[in-house]
């Protein structure tokens, strides 16, 4: 009481000593640089993650979504996207706290199982990771054709097969993005070349939407629930939005983003890329075909052998990282994926004859190039085919940076980029080409289509062992700074983890309606 009443008596004589409030400049320079140093040093991940969720699979069931039901699937859209911000940030949260990918804890969960390891080992981790491979393998394949379309509608004397050929040689783009010599690449200079396609996807659907001239009134309609929903036809395309919006890939890749230093001194690094051609070309030439043991971590035999990153770091990193997830998914990823389905619309549904409305059957994306060009103009469709090209190429590069992720994390060994991507590709590549030159058209968007059930029957797998983590008290525990005070608890809280495990539920009764729908229908459930 002594000192309150001598620190009251210096104040009244000394009012100079009393703590002024912030001056609103001052509060507002404060805010201008914690936003500066949120862009300069933790934004990119989030838009690394976003780009898998506008990847030309997703162009391909929005078109549908579009042309048959106008715009009353974007309740759909926007419902699907905040689903994948959950996981998303539940991917970012494991990573940040934990310091490990998402792979790395799926082996140490599985490997050495204490009752059981060989029998959980050889019928639950293996099987998982082949799922994984198999999402990143479907993934590509969709890149592959979207990228091929779109170079086939810029250069329309290109033959689909040629272009098929042509799009997959882009594996040489990933030594574009290695350091010279040894070192390894920097995670700015990656999340840069991926930033900059992205910018382009986006403002070329900012320019598309510009020329259309949707009504607004009626498009802000469809973010509200509708009676259309429960229609088959309508619910099956729902479904197929939904499992192409959530990517597998894009859950293990923000895991280990997340697991970055971003305010260190030092660059954060990615896995890279083999250097570029050395005196010895057959030393180069060697590494481009690399297999080694992962040497980045010391693999812990359980969970509980290792220990959390630091409550600085996780202080540091986690609130910024969250932001730039859900910034990133809300402003690109659900928006791109919102402007696509505008457009295909405006274009196929609200632009023809009432009475005609939903009758022509799904547009594909040479379908919205054609009617592009026809009633907005021929620039418009060539901005709309590099949008296409720049998408597929930007989700391409993030696959083969999962490919390396789930490899590194699930069998602790690594390939390089090069490696990876040409197996990938290759497996993609047989029969996107034999489709291209035997079917032509058609083929093409039904295996497009394809790849996207795969991806959706494969994403239940990988939800459940997220969600079961980040729920986890014991693995995501950090400790305090105070050796005397218990630890911090970062896993989901209740909400959350209902949230996890609700989505977990939708996929799954969604890939088991699909299932059913493809028996009974024999047409994947589109007819009414």
């Amino acid at each position: 009481m002594s000192s309150e009443l001598s620190e009251q008596r210096d104040q009244q004589e000394r009012p100079h000593l009393v703590p002024k409030p912030l001056r609103p400049w001052t509060r507002v320079r404060k805010i201008g640089h914690a936003v500066a140093h949120h862009c300069t040093k933790h934004v990119g991940a989030g838009i690394i993650a976003s780009v898998a969720y506008f990847d030309p699979g997703n162009w391909s069931v929005d078109l549908q979504a579009g042309s048959l039901y106008g715009y009353k699937l974007l309740f759909v859209v926007l419902l699907s996207g905040l689903g994948a911000v959950v996981l998303q940030i539940m991917s970012a949260r494991l990573g940040c706290v934990t310091g490990l990918d998402l792979a790395t804890h799926c082996r140490i969960l599985l490997k050495n199982h204490p009752r059981h390891p060989r029998l959980v080992r050889f019928f639950v981790l293996y099987p998982l990771y082949a799922f994984a491979q198999i999402a990143i393998i479907a993934t590509d394949l969709a890149e592959l054709l979207g990228s091929a379309i779109g170079l086939s509608l810029l250069i329309p004397s290109l033959p689909l097969y040629g272009a098929v050929l042509i799009t997959a040689v882009d594996i040489f783009l990933i030594l574009l993005i290695g350091d010279p010599g040894s070192k390894k690449s920097p995670v700015r200079l990656f999340e840069a070349s991926i930033i900059a396609m992205v910018m382009v996807v986006f403002s070329c659907f900012v320019v598309l939407i510009v020329k259309v001239q949707p009504h607004w009134p009626t498009v802000f309609d469809g973010f509200l629930p509708s009676k259309d929903l429960t229609k088959p036809s309508a619910l099956y395309t729902a479904i197929g939005i939904l499992g192409a919006t959530v990517m597998p890939h894009a859950l293990f890749l923000g895991s280990s983003l997340a697991t970055l230093d971003r305010v260190s001194p030092e660059e954060a690094e990615l896995p890279a890329p083999p250097s570029r051609p050395q005196r010895n070309p057959a030393r180069y030439l060697k590494s481009l075909f690399a297999v080694r043991k992962a040497d980045n971590f010391s693999s812990p035999l359980r969970h509980g052998d290792f220990q959390n990153n630091s409550l600085s770091f996780v202080r540091a990193h986690l609130i910024h990282g969250v932001i730039d997830v859900a910034m990133s998914l809300l402003g690109f990823a659900v928006v791109i994926n919102s402007a696509i389905l505008i457009l295909a619309g405006a274009v196929f549904f609200y632009d023809v004859d009432p009475s005609m409305r939903g009758t022509n059957g799904p547009a594909s994306l040479f379908d919205a190039y054609d009617l592009i060009a026809m009633r907005i103009g021929k620039p418009a469709a060539v901005v709309f085919a590099i949008a296409l090209l720049a998408s597929g190429q930007s989700a391409s590069i993030t696959a083969t940076l999962s490919g390396q992720i789930v490899s590194e994390g699930f069998l602790e060994f690594k390939m390089s980029p090069f490696l990876t991507r040409f197996i990938t590709r290759t497996i993609a590549l047989l029969p996107a080409t034999l489709v291209a030159a035997v079917v032509g058209r058609d083929g093409l968007n039904a295996v497009l289509v394809a790849s996207q059930v795969v991806l959706s029957l494969v994403l239940p797998f990988i939800v459940f062992p997220l969600v079961f983590l980040t729920s986890s008290s014991y693995i995501m525990r950090v400790k305090a700074e105070d050796k005397s005070e218990p630890d911090l608890n970062f896993a989901n809280g209740r909400i959350m983890k209902y949230l996890g495990y609700l989505i977990f539920v939708v996929v799954l009764a969604a890939n088991v309606y699909a299932i059913i729908s493809l028996i009974v229908y024999g047409d994947m459930g589109l007819a009414n």
